[in-house]
């Protein structure tokens, strides 16, 4: 669940939260609609995005309080064109999260920088953070089976998300545009999920379920419900693939079931 993102504002939506009480009442919410995962994005003072560690304690803390350990918290590294790779992974190293997100084309845009993203990947797996890699394309997919054959990338501790559509394009996702992902993916070992751009975010997320996958959804990528109503909260978002999940007769997982996935990867 990702109920805020980097670059939305009130403007988008006014129940957008930013704050960290809002983030964990809505985490709380959420919670109860059926999420497992909370995707942190924090903000600064004049509502900007941020990696700053002062930004981020705050919300972790009040997250904390609100839901316990019954929701993994995700630290976003996202760059916004703002941070290098080296801030990304020193809030990561600093905070030391239960799990973390990182862009595979931001922390390791080039061959230069492999050596760095080698060293934090396998600190992650040895400090038990758990990773998960973003894809944007099937070329990425094939770049992520790359680093993994090369030991950048350590089998065990993380997974990869697959994102459907773009923010800045405006770009609505559709369901089939997961398709080249998967037949890329082939039979990795690693868990997968989706998010998806747009309206069709349920859809996508319903079938990235009927094909082996998990899903992510809320505010940061999507702020429509499937009928074309705007929703209320991040947590209509999450109970409708709830709901899908419940007729397909898919079992919700919770946050001791996603750690489970990752308890015997060193």
């Amino acid at each position: 669940m990702a109920p805020t993102g980097a670059r939305r504002t009130r403007a988008d939506h006014p129940a957008l939260p930013l704050l960290p009480a809002e983030i964990a009442e809505t985490a709380a919410r959420c919670l109860e609609a059926g999420a497992a995962l909370l995707h942190l994005h924090v903000r600064r003072p004049d509502g900007s995005h941020s990696l700053e560690v002062d930004d981020y304690r705050p919300a972790l803390e009040a997250v904390r309080r609100a839901v316990g350990g019954r929701m993994i918290v995700q630290l976003t590294t996202e760059a916004v064109g703002r941070y290098s790779p080296a801030q990304q992974m020193a809030v990561v190293r600093a905070l030391h999260p239960e799990a973390a997100s990182v862009a595979l084309r931001e922390i390791a845009p080039d061959e230069a920088s492999l050596a760095a993203a080698a060293g934090f990947f396998d600190w992650m797996a040895r400090e038990r953070v758990i990773a998960q890699v973003i894809l944007y394309s099937a070329d990425e997919v094939r770049r992520y089976h790359e680093l993994c054959r090369r030991g950048v990338i350590p089998a065990g501790r993380h997974w990869v998300l697959f994102v459907l559509g773009r923010y800045q394009a405006q770009q609505a996702a559709e369901p089939a545009e997961l398709l080249p992902f998967l037949a890329e993916w082939g039979g990795a070992p690693a868990p997968w999920a989706v998010c998806a751009f747009g309206r069709q975010e349920a859809a996508c997320a319903t079938l990235a379920l009927t094909l082996g996958g998990h899903a992510r959804v809320g505010f940061e990528n999507n702020l429509w419900l499937p009928d074309g109503t705007r929703a209320a909260g991040n947590e209509q978002l999450v109970a409708g693939v709830a709901r899908a999940a419940a007729l397909l007769a898919y079992p919700l997982a919770d946050a001791d079931t996603i750690r489970g996935w990752f308890s015997s990867g060193e």
